[in-house]
């Protein structure tokens, strides 16, 4: 199950739809879930910063995972991006192969 992982990234919550729409669209990810509200603070140029943002939560492939984050930095309004993978230690067969089936094309 390892193959398949979450991947997670802030942004601008007036960037967060364009941005999601765009990774989905352009099969990097199958899924990404927007929480449209977290407050981040964070270390930033020596400075403590506290930013409203929005999450977006992105399902994949272990395999997508550069392709993911090459998109991402092209769209991404900010400096530093966060980019994290999360394994997915287990799913539903059901949901892992819409995963597959979505990423690759073949619904």
């Amino acid at each position: 199950m390892s193959e398949f992982v979450v991947a997670l990234t802030t942004c601008p919550k007036n960037k967060s739809e364009d941005l999601a729409r765009s990774l989905v669209e352009e099969r990097v990810c199958a899924c990404v879930n927007i929480i449209s509200s977290v407050k981040s603070i964070y270390h930033w140029k020596d400075e403590i910063v506290t930013d409203e943002e929005s999450l977006l939560i992105m399902k994949t492939q272990e395999a997508y995972k550069e392709l993911l984050w090459e998109a991402i930095k092209k769209k991404h309004p900010y400096e530093v991006p966060e980019f994290v993978i999360l394994p997915i230690k287990w799913g539903s067969k059901d949901y892992i192969s819409w995963i597959t089936e979505s990423i690759e094309g073949s619904s």
